[in-house]
């Protein structure tokens, strides 16, 4: 198991918060595989069909939940060693420093982008005519609910990223 490098500055809300954005994808994620490998989760067929799971849809399916796992990832990154200098595996920055604003800029959008999905996914599925049966509503729901605190949750440990880096950081002379 690889040796996880967290900072000694970082207060334990903030490991809090980027452990819990990071977990924020987990639920959805499993729905989708469940989906894709053919587990019945109270959509209609029709759904399934418009999907196209299992088949061919099944890829975007696990591709979906393999990208928003890496990414939710990338907020350990605020909180341990390897978001302050490039780890050894990345050719040519290795061993740098990584941009504050590299960081904070990244992570900012992210965290507006995050919000406004969840803000999204909550008008859409209150306003949706989907084929489901009353199980499969909740159960998206419950699934999907946890995608509300990603933005905000990155957000606070992209604050808190942006001050501590920053009050490290030497004044310009």
């Amino acid at each position: 198991m690889p040796k996880v490098n967290v900072l000694p500055n970082v207060p334990r809300w903030a490991r809090l918060a980027a452990v819990g954005a990071a977990l924020t994808n987990v639920p959805s994620a499993l729905w989708r595989l469940a989906i894709a490998v053919g587990v019945p989760v109270g959509l209609a067929q029709s759904e399934y069909d418009q999907m196209g799971a299992p088949g061919l849809g099944s890829l975007v399916l696990v591709g979906l939940s393999l990208i928003s796992e890496a990414f939710a990832f990338l907020t350990l990154g605020l909180v341990q060693s390897w978001g302050e200098v490039w780890p050894r595996w990345i050719p040519y920055l290795r061993g740098r420093r990584v941009p504050v604003m590299l960081g904070t800029g990244v992570a900012g959008l992210g965290a507006l982008t995050t919000t406004v999905f969840g803000a999204l996914f909550v008008y859409t599925s209150l306003n949706a005519d989907m084929e489901a049966t009353t199980l499969g509503i909740w159960l998206l729901n419950i699934v999907y609910a946890p995608l509300l605190f990603w933005g905000p949750l990155l957000g606070a440990v992209t604050v808190h990223y942006y001050r501590r880096r920053m009050a490290a950081s030497p004044a310009p002379v």
